[in-house]
């Protein structure tokens, strides 16, 4: 088989949360409705701040694909 006849490959690392055989996605996968995947699952520690101001550092970059967010900070802002 030659390189274009095979299938295209991803792999992506995208945290989730477990809700008994269900596993909650924190992003869209981007892939179509019924695309069959092969998963392999990694507990993710708990992280837990611990000094002051640890936890805005924890969150950094969290609303940074929330396409509403630069709006609600502008109206913020203006306010």
């Amino acid at each position: 088989m030659t390189t274009s006849d095979q299938e295209p490959t991803m792999t992506k690392t995208i945290r989730g949360k477990v809700h008994g055989k269900i596993i909650e996605l924190a992003e869209e996968l981007g892939m179509p409705e019924g695309q069959e995947v092969e998963i392999s699952v990694r507990l993710v520690p708990s992280i837990k701040a611990t000094r002051t101001g640890e936890g805005l550092l924890l969150s950094e970059g969290a609303l940074a694909d929330d396409p509403c967010w630069d709006a609600i900070m502008e109206e913020v802002h203006q306010d």
